[in-house]
């Protein structure tokens, strides 16, 4: 399958990227917390001030001092050595611990010099202490469910890793973590963690703004980090919140599309359920699902660096891509990358039906160095265009933390690098893990400027369901740039808010500029948008109308308007098909009589308790509690347990809100 294609010469936009490359910062977590749990044991903690302002006396002095100014590889060697004594010192006085799953030890080679003399990130004892071992050849068990944070502390050596740890974020309602005895349990550097930063959708005057444009989109790492967060204990920071990603992550019942066609856009009209004088306007689209695809081809990007060593971190990442590779055709091929200091193929490209040569090339990697995100991405794109032939589909899947520190670090630079590459047929896809530097941000920005989906697993479940049960629509494209424009009829609306998709926003002559990007829909994918309104006259309406304006009388039309006067508005569509440089149009009136789509309830339920996960202002006096009831009243059927699971987050929402 493998092609002989030229590349394109990059050497000028590797120099530009190269202009935005930061020096290397030096991880070495694992050392860092080794000292602070030796000085806590021995009493020299001065409990009044961090630990990085301790008098550096002592063995562990001596080990700042040599990290600090010693280069060679010897000295490197010898500093390990010195390190790993200290480990030895420290492991048998920690009780309670579980010593018989030894985790993999740091490695530092010779892309961790020269060291900086920058203080250096502490990661958590529980990842030495309690580190799974390498996957073989036969898939682990899944993690049991999560333990209570008030579980008894002999316990902790059998509970997930997600229940040992505390991280922080913003206004979080923190829950006691279980620590071994006398060992400080540290959470991950505050602040490292970075999530888009944006306001919910402001409210609509129809009069003066009746068009509503935005980009499609079938992420859904949103909902998998805000449930890992309440799970440890936290509310989401507001970044985390986007409420299009929340309802996107659950299947409805919407009706398939004709034969032939990409897909079906349904409308439907609700009450809403928390503010009686509006209403909601619901747009269901799905995809259709081809009875056979294309060949495809996979280039696994693999973040490899020392931030990778985390159990929910590189570990989770074979497990998950064991169970990728179950689904792969035989005539599919798969090559791997990794980064970390600098970047490599440790995978030629292989038929998917060579498991094992694929899967012994998975165990060996190793989490340690630097991050060297912009040499992996070429790697991975060169790779990709030596796999791709005529009517296949290549993919490059980015597995990482998000911890972008060495390398191309510009996310502006690295989107437009990514968009390239997407214009020349080779689509990109980013799956999240870990916790701590998760860099959501520029995780959701490569996945939107690749084409592709953004995903943050935390579970081997999550991955089952990403991998697995949605591999199609991960995958395989029915349809580029799909765009939304919805335009309302100010005589039969008032105002109006779109609920969530902020990050997506187009300009209105965007929509008909077929070189402006937009989202993506997958074999099978379901995309959910919600419109709440306010019907003109209604007294739930939050403006007054204009004094000297021209808002037309309500059920009077509009002048000059095509569609009839009892239209709330009218839907556009449009969407390339795969290849295609040329859009297609979908339209449809939204009518006031339309039926309630199924699900709907359920839909506005987890709306609904995004909203209030956010803090808006637009809920009134709505809470969880009645998002609880809705949810529980519009469960339906739910073969996975994904909806039991919402209305269990939402109760402990509620809790921790308290």
């Amino acid at each position: 399958m493998t092609g002989n294609h030229d590349h394109d010469d990059l050497d000028d936009l590797a120099r530009a990227l190269d202009a935005a490359t930061p020096a290397p910062r030096r991880k070495a977590g694992d050392i860092a917390l080794a000292m602070k749990n030796f000085d806590a044991l021995q009493g020299s903690r001065d409990a009044a001030r961090p630990t990085s302002d301790r008098p550096k006396g002592g063995i562990f002095g001596g080990i700042r001092t040599m990290l600090s100014t010693l280069s060679t590889r010897g000295a490197l060697a010898a500093s390990t050595a010195v390190a790993a004594l200290a480990m030895v010192a420290l492991i048998p006085v920690i009780q309670g611990a579980d010593l018989s799953r030894p985790g993999p030890a740091p490695t530092l080679t010779e892309a961790d010099a020269p060291l900086s003399d920058a203080p250096m990130a502490e990661a958590p004892v529980a990842d030495a202490l309690t580190a799974a071992p390498p996957a073989g050849r036969d898939l682990p068990a899944p993690a049991p469910a999560p333990m209570a944070a008030t579980g008894a502390a002999e316990a902790a050596s059998d509970a997930p890793m997600e229940d040992l740890r505390t991280f922080a974020a913003p206004a979080a309602k923190r829950m006691p973590g279980i620590v071994a005895p006398d060992v400080h349990l540290l959470p991950p550097e505050t602040g490292t963690e970075a999530y888009p930063d944006f306001d919910s959708s402001a409210l609509r005057i129809t009069a003066q703004d009746p068009v509503s444009t935005f980009s499609i989109d079938v992420d859904t790492a949103s909902w998998a980090i805000l449930r890992n967060t309440l799970r440890r204990g936290d509310l989401p920071p507001a970044g985390a919140v986007r409420i299009e990603e929340m309802v996107n992550y659950f299947p409805y019942d919407y009706p398939a599309p004709e034969a032939g066609e990409a897909f079906r856009a349904s409308i439907g009209v609700t009450p809403t359920p928390w503010n009686p004088g509006t209403r909601i306007v619901h747009i269901g689209l799905q995809g259709a699902l081809p009875a056979e695809r294309a060949p495809l081809n996979l280039v696994f990007l693999i973040d490899t660096s020392g931030s990778m060593q985390d159990p929910a971190k590189l570990p989770l990442l074979k497990q998950s891509f064991r169970l990728l590779l179950g689904q792969l055709a035989p005539e599919d091929e798969v090559s791997v990358v990794t980064y970390a200091g600098s970047a490599g193929r440790v995978l030629d490209p292989t038929p998917a039906s060579e498991r094992e040569t694929i899967l012994a090339a998975l165990d060996r990697l190793d989490a340690g160095g630097g991050t060297a995100g912009q040499e992996g991405l070429q790697q991975a794109y060169a790779t990709a265009g030596q796999m791709t032939a005529e009517g296949e589909v290549t993919r490059v899947i980015l597995a990482t933390d998000g911890d972008f520190n060495v390398g191309l670090s510009d996310p502006g630079a690295l989107a437009d690098y990514i968009a390239a590459k997407r214009d020349s047929g080779t689509y990109l896809s980013v799956l999240g893990f870990g916790r701590g530097n998760l860099d959501d941000a520029t995780m959701q920005a490569l996945a939107q400027a690749g084409n592709g989906t953004a995903a943050y697993i935390d579970t081997l479940s999550e991955a089952q369901k990403v991998l697995v049960d949605q591999l199609s629509g991960a995958l395989f494209p029915i349809a580029d740039d799909v765009k939304i424009q919805v335009e309302f009829n100010p005589a039969e609306v008032a105002e109006y808010r779109l609920i969530g998709y902020e990050t997506r926003a187009l300009r209105r002559e965007d929509f008909n500029n077929d070189r402006v990007d937009a989202g993506e829909i997958g074999a099978g994918h379901q995309v959910t948008a919600l419109y709440e309104i306010t019907p003109a006259g209604s007294d739930a309406r939050l403006t007054e109308p204009l004094r000297y304006g021209a808002e037309p009388a309500a059920g009077a039309g509009t002048a000059g308007a095509v569609g009839g006067p009892g239209e709330l508005g009218f839907l556009r569509l449009r969407y390339k098909a795969p290849g295609d440089t040329g859009s297609r149009l979908i339209e449809a009136p939204i009518l006031p009589d339309a039926q309630p789509l199924p699900d709907a309830g359920f839909a506005l339920a987890v709306a609904g308790f995004g909203g209030l996960l956010r803090g808006d202002t637009w809920l009134g006096g709505w809470g969880y509690g009645d998002a609880i009831d809705l949810a529980t009243g519009a469960r339906g059927e739910d073969a996975f347990g994904y909806r039991r699971e919402a209305i269990s987050l939402m109760r402990l929402a509620d809790s921790l809100s308290r």
